[in-house]
């Protein structure tokens, strides 16, 4: 079966929603009609959602100059932001607030502490009055060509397919929906996102993307620890001077804490788990004081993007576009990218719009938004901090004095651009090179065994149908033969679901299990394993995380 539209859009976070959002308010002044449609693999809008999140307002105020009126769920105004170096587990150095707001990328006013998955709920909801059609718990799983090799939509992934590989009585195959223009908005490292990219070579003049990875839980705190509005980083503790990383805490009314910390997928000791890096953070006293007497109430992950300016491929091609985290959009030194995200999806869905009700025939290749992103603020900001993130490489106390000196002093102005060639797994050490981290017990009060925590994330796949995680064919020694022996399974140690678990068969042979029911669809196999080899595919449409508040 097949379904027509005039604008496809694959996502329904921040990027893909004011894309359609856009689309339909360019169509509207006109006073015409553009059919609009927005598919999301999340069971619910927002399911599938999750950032910090503290939210500059930029964007929507673009989209919804009037959302305060409207209801936004934004009720959170920043009014305290603070900073600090924690050189152990027990020591925190404050950095003073003037330098903080001496640095535009560090200044918190006017921003909100926000669930970025209840504010794509809310545009959802506008989205619809609008007359888009919006259908959640439906995956794309592949591209569709036109005669020419332009993208002429996307393939949903079939449903009632046992593990097996058999149809079952439920069996349903998946439908066709087709765009004159398609519109990729499936946030960071997106499966067909990475398809389509590497179908049109897209990245030929672009760094390889960098990643961190996001571990994120949410605690109901005593009312005497909280105040609203209070937006704390750290860097240092617990992570080595050459791991790029921190953390985050945001309170959020009414008593909530949104805490998490990021971990640049550059790390080169395979021994290190993100996971179990932020268990230990949660054991440095000042946070001990802020949680004691809390509870964990919601736990997930996600990669982000961290690669910046350098990293963003172009941005068209025949029959289609990339907006948002798909692209990377995410500003590193002020972990922002939901205004950015926005903001080349309302450009997307801009010039879907303009070309198509100018053009009875669906024009090829809108060149016309990448000239729109590129002359936006978009691309001034990152452009501004384009060598922060870079610089790291040499150290934390290097990278933070030329991130310091590059934003406070230069602006972003220095006449040279840092660049790369080397991916996220390529940085990884052989396991004989590093030294083996011993993680301390789980107190069960303030830091939880994973599994224990995975419950929290609301996660569920169906267990009949088969795996959405891979081993490339091409790949398929490369778990015995690289992963375990040189790098002793960085897998097992990074991946904040426990997907994956080197186990003995039944001659005592050591095998990859691959526990994809557990998986969050945070993608970082997709990135941090050797050489790349797992590919990441979509589940049958509504599995995954049940995010309701991240």
């Amino acid at each position: 079966d097949q379904m027509e539209f005039d604008v496809m859009i694959v996502g329904g976070g921040p990027a893909g929603l004011a894309a359609a959002i856009r689309a339909k308010q360019v169509a509207e002044k006109a006073g015409k009609e553009l059919s609009v449609c927005v598919v999301d693999k999340g069971v619910e809008i927002g399911a599938h959602t999750l950032s910090g999140n503290v939210f500059e307002t930029r964007a929507l105020d673009e989209l919804f100059p009037d959302w305060k009126e409207m209801g936004a769920p934004l009720d959170t105004p920043v009014v305290d932001d603070r900073f600090y170096w924690l050189p152990n587990g027990k020591w925190s150095v404050p950095i003073p607030g003037f330098l903080l707001h001496f640095v535009p990328e560090m200044n918190q006013k006017g921003n909100y502490v926000i669930s970025l998955g209840k504010l794509c709920k809310w545009l959802a909801e506008q989205a619809e009055e609008m007359g888009v059609e919006v259908y959640p718990g439906f995956a794309a799983d592949k591209p569709l060509f036109g005669e020419q090799g332009e993208l002429i939509g996307v393939q949903l992934s079939d449903v009632g397919i046992g593990k097996d590989g058999q149809k079952k009585d439920s069996f349903e195959p998946g439908m066709q929906l087709l765009g004159r223009q398609t519109i990729l908005a499936e946030g960071c490292r997106g499966s067909l996102s990475e398809q389509l990219m590497e179908h049109y070579n897209l990245r030929a003049d672009s760094c390889p993307q960098h990643y961190g990875l996001g571990i994120k839980e949410i605690w109901e705190i005593p009312e005497k620890n909280h105040k609203a509005g209070t937006v704390v980083h750290t860097v240092g503790w617990p992570l080595d001077q050459m791991t790029y990383g921190g953390s985050f805490m945001y309170h959020m009314k009414p008593n909530l804490i949104h805490m998490g910390l990021v971990v640049g997928l550059d790390y080169s000791n395979p021994y290190l788990s993100p996971y179990q890096e932020f268990q230990k953070f949660k054991q440095h006293p000042q946070v001990k004081a802020l949680l004691d007497g809390g509870t964990c109430i919601s736990y997930g992950a996600r990669v982000l993007n961290e690669g910046g300016l350098q990293a963003i491929p172009k941005l068209t091609f025949p029959g289609g576009m990339l907006a948002g985290c798909s692209a990377g959009f995410l500003n590193v030194p002020k972990i922002k990218g939901s205004h950015t995200a926005m903001k080349t999806g309302l450009l997307a869905g801009e010039a879907a719009a303009q070309a198509l009700l100018a053009d009875t025939e669906a024009p090829a290749e809108l060149v016309q938004y990448e000239e729109s992103v590129r002359n936006s603020w978009v691309w001034e900001e990152l452009a501004r901090v384009r060598n922060f993130k870079p610089a790291w490489h040499a150290g934390m106390i290097p990278g933070l004095a030329y991130g310091g000196a590059s934003l406070m002093l230069a602006r972003g102005k220095e006449p040279w651009t840092f660049k790369w060639s080397k991916k996220d797994h390529e940085y990884t050490k052989p396991a004989a090179s590093c030294k083996k981290i011993e993680y301390a017990k789980p107190d069960g009060k303030f830091s939880f065994e994973l599994l224990e925590n995975l419950i929290r994330s609301g996660v569920n796949h169906d267990h009949d149908q088969p795996a959405h995680l891979k081993v490339k064919a091409d790949k398929a020694d490369v778990p015995l033969k690289e992963s375990l022996p040189i790098y002793d399974g960085p897998e097992g140690r990074f991946c904040p679901a426990k997907v994956y678990e080197y186990v003995e068969d039944d001659e005592g042979k050591k095998k990859l299990q691959i526990n994809a029911q557990n998986c969050v669809h945070c993608t970082c196999c997709s990135i941090k394993t050797p050489k790349e080899f797992i590919n990441w595919t979509v589940p049958q449409g509504g599995g995954g995380p049940q995010y309701s508040n991240m």
